[in-house]
């Protein structure tokens, strides 16, 4: 997407190289950091909200006071600013995204009848539409079960499926998922996420997004910074428009130790939204650093992610590292496509894992992962009384999280 910046930030657009040697344009962090130093100590997710900001400052909509604003960030501030984020895309699952692409088929509707062109109602911003929860089990305990119940999805819903094809053709930055691919977020997460996108004018900038549904946030897992909208807010996202919301406060999690043999991804999730719930993260971003957070994979990071709306946080965001390199790495992801993420983020001074310290946050909260509890025995346990007594407290807690 092509962007305006005032000339009072024309000099932090700057270059970068990927490992092959090619070369980028970005709108540097480091380069703005002269003029406010404080971006050095800033959590990572204000950063990418800040690239934003600065690459779209056009003295409008987007000003050079809301880039000072966001710059100076302050750790115990009162929240008072509100941020103009513009995202790189919107991911839209079929209940809300129906809607929103008979919106836009209206709005081309009504340029016809005023004698307008009708292509000039489109996106400003990819769109993809990805169809889950919507196949029903007819058939079962059969070969081709999933493809009988497939052709029956379409049969029953052939007119809806017919509207979403018009759409992919009409629209040039509007996609569907069809049905059969799996869950909006893990769809989202597996093929839609891109690292960074390359716009029209040659220049490089984070993947962001905002989606129609709370769980959205499992994207955090990645390092990509969105969280879920209603779909007024959606269709304005689509349109090129900004999202307006409070500047947060960030809280830190800091993670150390490493996660015990026996341990699952639930079992760490339900400990953090139980800490989290205490704290009260009601609206705040929670990012999470430390050693301990260098030891879990990507499906534990993103689990943490995905329940941000249960412990309450507009989202729960890890930065970007080698972990989430190795993910792009076995999830199909290009070569080019991969050396230009790490690249940009390496330049922006944004990869890696930030150690206690590093950073100011409105908040720290730590876990020891060590102290981290299955939740239910292990399936060679036996079946003792007191095995059962300690299952039972385990249990009790994690019911009490919920």
């Amino acid at each position: 997407m092509a962007t305006k910046t005032s000339h009072a930030f024309a000099s932090t657009r700057q270059s970068f190289k990927t490992a092959s040697g090619k070369s980028g344009q970005f709108y540097s962090l480091p380069a703005l950091a002269r003029k406010y130093p404080n971006i050095k100590r800033l959590p990572v997710s204000i950063r990418i909200v800040l690239e934003s900001v600065l690459r779209h400052c056009d003295g409008s909509r987007v000003t050079a006071d809301h880039v000072a604003q966001l710059a100076n960030w302050q750790p115990k501030a009162a929240r008072t600013d509100e941020i103009p984020f513009t995202v790189a895309r919107v991911v839209l699952q079929d209940f809300t995204g129906v809607p929103l692409l008979a919106d836009l088929a209206a709005m081309r509707s009504t340029a016809v009848r005023l004698g307008k062109n009708p292509k000039k109602i489109e996106p400003l911003v990819p769109v993809d539409l990805v169809v889950d929860h919507s196949v029903m089990i007819d058939y079962y305990g059969r070969k081709n079960a999933l493809d009988l119940n497939m052709k029956l999805e379409f049969l029953r819903n052939r007119e809806r499926y017919e509207f979403m094809k018009w759409g992919m053709q009409a629209f040039d930055t509007f996609g569907v998922v069809p049905p059969g691919f799996g869950i909006v977020h893990q769809v989202n997460l597996e093929y839609l996420a891109r690292g960074v996108h390359k716009g029209a004018d040659g220049v490089y900038y984070p993947d962001t997004l905002v989606g129609t549904d709370s769980h959205t946030t499992m994207i955090n897992g990645i390092g990509v910074v969105g969280w879920g909208v209603g779909g007024i807010e959606a269709e304005a996202a689509m349109l090129g428009q900004p999202v307006y919301f409070l500047t947060p406060d960030v809280v830190g999690f800091e993670l150390t130790g490493r996660l015990r043999e026996g341990c699952t991804a639930t079992d760490l999730v339900l400990t953090v939204t139980e800490i989290l719930r205490q704290h009260k993260v009601v609206g705040k971003f929670v990012e999470f650093f430390g050693e301990g957070t260098r030891t879990l994979s990507l499906p534990d990071r993103a689990t943490i992610g995905n329940m941000a709306p249960e412990y309450g946080a507009t989202m729960g965001f890890f930065p970007v590292d080698e972990r989430t390199i190795e993910y792009f790495e076995g999830t199909g992801r290009t070569k080019a496509e991969i050396e230009a993420f790490e690249a940009y983020f390496r330049a922006q001074k944004l990869f890696g894992v930030p150690k206690s310290g590093d950073i100011d946050y409105s908040q720290v909260v730590t876990l020891d992962l060590g102290d981290v509890t299955p939740a239910w025995p292990a399936p060679s346990a036996r079946r003792t009384a007191s095995s059962w007594a300690t299952w039972r407290a385990s249990s009790n807690r994690c019911s009490a999280s919920r």
